[in-house]
This record gives C-alpha cells, sequence and structure tokens, in this order.
C-alpha cells in the first residue's frame, strides 16, 4: 500500500507538498519494512541490522510536521533550523546505540532471542538501548505531533479570517489522522517495550499492527487525494495580521454598520464561496479594516460573522417552510451540512431539526390558546 502511494506521488508535478508527502512516505515504508524484518525473523540472516530503523523512524514526526507545513503554511520554506533540530533526534539514538552496535558481536546478538542462550550483561546493554530508543521516539514524536496539530489549528483559525466556506482549505481531516496516528504509535511503544521484557497479551503483534495499517490507508486515501492549497487558498500569516486598534471608534461603528447593511439588504451571505475580499470590495473598505473591526469591535471573525446571517436565515426556513434541512443548510450558503449543523448548534443551542419541532410545537399551543 505504501509502495503504490509513493508511486503516485512519484508520477504527480514536483511540487513541495508531494515531495514532503514523498519523504513521509518514504520514512513510513522503511519503518515498516524495519518491524518485518524483527517479527519475520529475518534478523537471524542479518543481525547486525537489528535495530537499524530506530534512528530512521525518529524522522517520521518532523516528516509528518514538514508535510503539514508544505500543505497549509503560507511561508514558502522552512528554517534551516528546522532540518537541523529534526535531525538532532536520529543521531541522539545512534549515540544511545553505539554500545549495542559495537559491543555485541553478531552471534551474541542472535544469542539474545533466546532466554536460555542470551548473556545476561549483554542482554542488559540490549534492554536499555531499546528503551532509550523507545522513549527518545516518543518524547519527539509527541512533541512534533503537539507542532503539527498547533499549526493546523492555527491554519484553520487564519482561514476563518478570510474565509466563510473552510472545508476545503482546512484540512480538517489530518487532525484527526494526527490523533489516531499518535495513540497508535504510543500503544506500539508501548507494547514493543512490553514484549521486550517479556510480557505479552492475547493481540500482541496482530492488533496494534492492524490499526497501524488502517490508519496508514486512510492517511495515503486523504493525503494522495488532497489538493494543493495555493497561496489565496491559505489563510494570512499571524505576522501579516492586524495586531493592535488603528481606527477609531467612530471609524469602527461606521464600518459595522456598513457590514450589516450588505448583509441584510443585500443578502450577500447566499453566495457560497463569499471571502473576505469580496466583501471589502462590496463595501469598499480595506481587508484590514473589515478585519480589524470584526475581531475589535464586533468581537468575531469573517466566518463567524457570516455564517451567523446564514444560521439565522436557515432558522427562518426551518420554521416556514417544510423544505429538507440539508437543502435549506445548501440554500442560505453553507457548502456543508455538517458544518451546518455545528454553526446551528453553536448559535441556536439545539440541532436544526430539534429546533424546527420545538419551534412548531410553539406555533401549535398558541394557536390553541
Amino acid at each position: 500500500m505504501t509502495v503504490f502511494a509513493l508511486i503516485d506521488v512519484a508520477s504527480r508535478p514536483r511540487q513541495r507538498q508531494s515531495v514532503y508527502l514523498g519523504g513521509l512516505l518514504a520514512l513510513l515504508l522503511i519503518h515498516i519494512l524495519g518491524e518485518l524484518f524483527i517479527y519475520s525473523g529475518a534478523y537471524q540472516y542479518a543481525p547486525a541490522l537489528a535495530g537499524a530503523q530506530f534512528p530512521i523512524r525518529m524522522l517520521l514526526g518532523p516528516a509528518l510536521y514538514f508535510y503539514a507545513f508544505a500543505t497549509m503554511s503560507f511561508e514558502k520554506t522552512l528554517p534551516k533550523k528546522a532540518y537541523m533540530l529534526a535531525l538532532l533526534g536520529p543521531v541522539i539514538v545512534i549515540l544511545g546505540m553505539l554500545p549495542f552496535v559495537f559491543g555485541i558481536s553478531a552471534e551474541d546478538k542472535l544469542a539474545l532471542a533466546d532466554p536460555a542462550t542470551r548473556d545476561a550483561d549483554l542482554f542488559q546493554i540490549a534492554l536499555l538501548t531499546c528503551l532509550f530508543a523507545l522513549s527518545a521516539f516518543i518524547f519527539v514524536t509527541c512533541a512534533y505531533l503537539a507542532a503539527t496539530l498547533r499549526l493546523q489549528s492555527r491554519h484553520r483559525l487564519q482561514l476563518m479570517e478570510r474565509f466563510s466556506s473552510i472545508e476545503k482549505r482546512s484540512m480538517d481531516w489530518f487532525k484527526v489522522i494526527l490523533v489516531l496516528w499518535g495513540c497508535v504509535w504510543f500503544l506500539f511503544a508501548l507494547e514493543y517495550g512490553l514484549n521486550f521484557v517479556g510480557w505479552n497479551w492475547f493481540g500482541s503483534g496482530i492488533v496494534l499492527p492492524a490499526l497501524e495499517a488502517l490508519v496508514l490507508m486512510i492517511f495515503a486515501h486523504f493525503a494522495l487525494k488532497q489538493a494543493v492549497l495555493e497561496e489565496a487558498d491559505k489563510g494570512e500569516p499571524q505576522t501579516r495580521q492586524v495586531r493592535t486598534t488603528t481606527l477609531e471608534l467612530t471609524q469602527m461603528e461606521q464600518i459595522a454598520d456598513k457590514l450589516k447593511s450588505v448583509m441584510t439588504k443585500e443578502a450577500l451571505f447566499l453566495e457560497e464561496e463569499l471571502s473576505l475580499k469580496r466583501l471589502s470590495d462590496a463595501i469598499s473598505v480595506s481587508e484590514n479594516y473589515i478585519s480589524e473591526t470584526l475581531s475589535q469591535f464586533l468581537k468575531t471573525n469573517f466566518f463567524q460573522f457570516v455564517n451567523s446571517y446564514r444560521v439565522e436565515q436557515a432558522k427562518s426556513l426551518l420554521v416556514s417552510t417544510d423544505k429538507t434541512v440539508s437543502s435549506i443548510a445548501f440554500e442560505v450558503g453553507f457548502n456543508s451540512k455538517s458544518t451546518f449543523n455545528a454553526a446551528f448548534k453553536k448559535s441556536a443551542g439545539t440541532t436544526p431539526t430539534a429546533y424546527r419541532k420545538q419551534e412548531k410545537l410553539l406555533v401549535i399551543e398558541k394557536t390553541v390558546n
């Protein structure tokens, strides 16, 4: 599966998103082959290669972060120190493995696999080496997973400053994959450590590899489907966003009135792909001034501001018509039913279906009374 995904990536135009995805898939392939090398018993034919995947798998966390950066970040290149920091993990593991690599012969490494033939002192070295590599992997991977989650979250928030529809750009699927992969890798590392000291359970070596394969399959599916986000489809970097108030209160009041007018009178919110630039052109006010008014005066962002009008229109249609919830969602400007449901529940405190039933019951009660 990983090989097929690599072939697919290799056949695509050379863009930084594809390059980093290819690098991540290549590292995953090495990680998988390394585990197969141990679990299949192939290490008996080349014991010197046992554990060779430990330093390489330290790059999985950084590779995930680099792929996320290449896909979502407005910035074009990573700083050189990011690459140097990524290489620090493998270097530390290699240094920690030196006693195992050079202090134990190939014959002695083979003998370690059997409790009846292993040397207690050499087994202690092997145990400490594996535990050290395992601890380093958990620490470094967790740090990079957290950094990647922050990157995706920041990307989503920045999109909300510029677009009313962010589903195709926000890569929310990636956040789910990160959490799943983090859990699987942690449990995999935990099981590996327990197996090394002789503790096993009925699903050892079967359940977690199957879960890891499933997560990998889901990731490959979505990553290969993910369109390249052009500069216009990404959130503006925080370094370019307004940090302090530059407008007078009266100016923000005037801009807020214009915003409310264009929403109520021209129903601009009905445009599915309404953007900050489109709104800026409609009221002849700069994007920065609109963003500042929304955040400083109206205490909201562009995404929430536009969708609040969509939700109010949906409330009216839910009560006055018998149209389906899905058709109403698309009619008022949403391009995703899940986004509509989330926005509606946040505003009304209940689901669209429950709101419709509740309002119709109120109408019936008033009619009876």
